[in-house]
């Protein structure tokens, strides 16, 4: 490792980077608090997941070996996302199960990577942040960073350490939103009911504002809130702790935004 602290490459996420930039810069403005030199190589591509879910392995593997190929100069690869942190951390190496060569770079590359708040805390030992927020937050446990990467009690920690934020804990908080990637378009019925039991949750709760660390889920429990009227706002994690959400609306206000000014009605769409 270069002195000077560790050289980090952040794989953005095609959801950051299409849908919430912010989070991006969230994730550099922490990384640079914890002593890191981030870079944020160009181009990247998509992990592979949603080709990878749907059995589309070929594809899946050609976006692998780009993402490998990109990041594996780098000490660690961080991820504003369990989902796809999970990918490239778990099941890169899966993909190339017959190909020795590349299931070597694989698991290389995997050992090294990590969802961001879990690198901030047990990579880099951070305990705290300097940034302020003033509400009451509920925290969504996603499904593939809690269960594939151990993401639970990390958020929390830092959470802790934001002044004027209260942490209110909701009922089920590890269980699935219903967004499961390309789920929510397969069995729509089914992920409909499993948002709508996360929302009752987070309303329950009584807190003012939504966390987690996967868009794809937020996005999924936004949409929800914003279809029946709710203004509890959502955000990602990183945001938070970043103390960056004055620059961007909450992610349920800009749902409903885009979706006025598409023209859809609210009451049309459904899902995920």
């Amino acid at each position: 490792m270069e002195p000077g602290g560790p050289r980090v490459g952040l794989f953005v996420t095609c959801l950051v980077d299409l849908f919430r930039p912010s989070v991006g810069f969230a994730a550099i403005s922490l990384l640079e608090q914890a002593g890191c030199r981030v870079v944020v190589p160009l181009p990247q591509t998509c992990c592979g997941q949603p080709a990878y879910n749907s059995g589309d392995r070929e594809t899946a593997k050609d976006l692998a070996r780009a993402v490998i190929a990109r990041f594996e100069p780098f000490d660690y690869v961080v991820v504003p996302s369990g989902s796809c942190g999970g990918m490239i951390a778990r099941h890169y190496a899966e993909a190339f199960a017959d190909e020795p060569d590349w299931r070597k770079r694989a698991d290389r590359l995997g050992a090294r990577t990590f969802e961001l708040v879990s690198f901030l805390v047990d990579v880099m030992g951070m305990e705290r942040v300097s940034a302020c927020f003033d509400g009451t937050v509920t925290y969504h446990d996603a499904c593939s960073g809690l269960r594939e990467l151990g993401v639970k009690a990390q958020p929390r920690r830092l959470l802790a350490s934001v002044r004027g934020l209260t942490l209110r804990e909701m009922a089920d908080a590890e269980v699935c939103c219903g967004f499961g990637g390309t789920f929510c378009v397969k069995y729509p019925d089914i992920s409909l009911r499993m948002v709508s039991d996360k929302v009752d949750a987070v309303l329950a709760s009584g807190a003012q504002t939504l966390l987690a660390g996967d868009l794809g889920c937020l996005f999924n429990i936004a949409g929800r809130l914003s279809r029946l009227g709710q203004p509890v706002h959502v955000r990602h994690v990183a945001e938070v702790l970043a103390g960056m959400t004055d620059r961007v609306p909450p992610i349920a206000r800009a749902a409903a935004e885009r979706l006025e000014q598409s023209g859809a009605p609210l009451a049309q769409t459904r899902g995920g």
